[in-house]
């Protein structure tokens, strides 16, 4: 065979590749296909189109469930893609503007706490991940105008986000929870060379973005003063949704009877002898519950009344905590205090912030900027706070001795416990200011902070 058919011959083969390759890239947006995507209902338009992604549990992700929520509040169509391992909250469920899609979770072998395992089974989950974002965002949604990612987690999210966004012509929207790097250090050390190449990675992708949104105005600045980043960048502060709310005398004796974990001391609760904290956790190691465990020690040694303290939440560490809890009773080190811990759905768990005297937030940020959002539904419900506050973005929303309280130790956090629940009247008197303090945070609402930030980028609010 002469050299020109073999050239021929290749050119041809080359040309067919190439082809296939282009045939077989996800389809590009077009400003026109706003449809639902549903043969059932021809027609029906939406004012944009929105995918909306978390890499993690739909139903404890709740500001990227707010997102959908406002979107196709406001006309917008969403996609809304991440792991089902818990119920998503109802109006997804039964809003034809929502589609949710569920990711593959990787295999059980790959999920590990160990952190020699980790660095084995890490590289192959990410891989597993890729190719799972890469057929949902690529094939099997239509294409959007925008693609709105939760951050962290960042690695593979960022990057095969960008990649579809290029392919498909959508606009990419960063929503920065925390830095991902900072997350990953708490497990393998700020100076590992895999969280400097991850810290590197994250906010070179908030440099490609369409726009940044931060959870505290110290975010923002970390973005954009330290690490340069140039796309726009707006602070959109978590806010409660509408259905955490202060309850009244009547719906807080009828929730407190009702609930399992309540019901057998709602009557003690209700008269003042026991006293109901509450906290949330995702049972990660950003948050110490020992600091609780020893503070409910230590208030166990005083005449203070007895507390009942319900934990809510689902997470790796929660067995670790469960095991300490199981050894303070055996040693009768928490004489004055019953340790409960829940997994509620949305209107329990708002209205059990509404039926509690006092909330614990133990949220001690890998980043420093970021700010738990347990604390603003607390406010929703009226509910003042005693939390750790030895990070800079703290004071953002927490204003001392006005809604709640800050400690640095469990010393600080016992004390108090016994200021606030042990002395009759002044505690009541304090615990009432700060109360008020909660619901005058609690008045400015999601959908009020949504709408002026991202409802505008979005284009569905003026």
């Amino acid at each position: 065979m002469s050299f020109l058919a073999i050239a021929l011959a290749g050119l041809v083969l080359g040309s067919a590749c190439f082809a296939v390759f282009v045939l077989l890239l996800p389809s590009r947006y077009h400003p026109d296909e706003y449809t639902l995507g549903d043969p059932s209902r021809p027609g029906v338009r939406s004012k944009t189109s929105v995918q909306v992604l978390v890499l993690g549990d739909i139903g404890r992700s709740p500001r990227t469930q707010y997102h959908a929520i406002s979107i196709a509040k406001h006309g917008g169509r969403v996609d809304l893609i991440g792991y089902r391992e818990s119920d998503p909250h109802p109006n997804l469920l039964s809003d034809p503007l929502v589609n949710i899609i569920a990711i593959p979770p990787p295999p059980g072998i790959l999920r590990t706490e160990s952190r020699a395992l980790f660095l084995v089974f890490g590289p192959l989950k990410v891989l597993w991940q890729v190719w799972s974002l890469w057929l949902i965002l690529g094939y099997r949604t239509h294409p959007a105008r925008w693609l709105l990612v939760q951050n962290p987690p960042s690695i593979p999210t960022l990057a095969i986000a960008y990649a579809i966004c290029l392919l498909r012509d959508t606009h990419l929207l960063i929503d920065w929870h925390n830095f991902g790097w900072s997350v990953l250090a708490l497990r393998l050390g700020a100076r590992h060379p895999l969280v400097r190449i991850a810290k590197w990675y994250e906010y070179a992708f908030g440099g490609l973005a369409s726009a940044n949104f931060t959870v505290t105005d110290a975010m923002a600045r970390v973005l954009r003063e330290e690490h340069h980043v140039r796309t726009p960048i707006l602070t959109l502060h978590d806010r409660p949704p509408a259905q955490f709310q202060p309850l009244s005398a009547t719906a807080r004796a009828s929730f407190l009877r009702r609930l399992p974990e309540t019901s057998g001391q709602a009557d003690a609760i209700l008269a003042g002898r026991t006293r109901l904290l509450v906290s949330s956790t995702s049972w990660t190691a950003d948050e110490d519950f020992s600091l609780l465990l020893s503070a409910l020690a230590t208030y166990s040694t005083t005449g203070s009344p007895p507390i009942l303290a319900i934990i809510t939440g689902k997470g790796p560490q929660k067995a670790h905590y469960l095991a300490q809890i199981a050894a303070l009773r055996s040693q009768k080190q928490l004489a004055r205090a019953t340790v409960l811990t829940a997994w509620l759905s949305t209107p329990d768990y708002a209205a059990l912030l509404g039926a509690a005297d006092l909330g614990v937030s133990l949220h001690t940020s890998s980043s420093g900027v970021d700010f738990p959002m347990k604390v603003v539904d607390m406010f929703g419900a009226g509910l003042p706070v005693l939390g750790w506050g030895g990070y800079e973005a703290w004071a953002e929303l927490v204003h001392e001795g006005r809604n709640g309280r800050a400690f640095a130790s469990a010393a600080e956090l016992a004390a108090a416990l016994v200021e606030l629940f042990g002395k009759a009247a002044e505690g009541e008197r304090e615990l009432g200011r700060l109360r008020e303090g909660a619901v005058r945070e609690g008045r400015r609402r999601w959908d009020d902070e949504w709408g002026p930030v991202a409802g505008r980028v979005l284009g569905l609010c003026d």
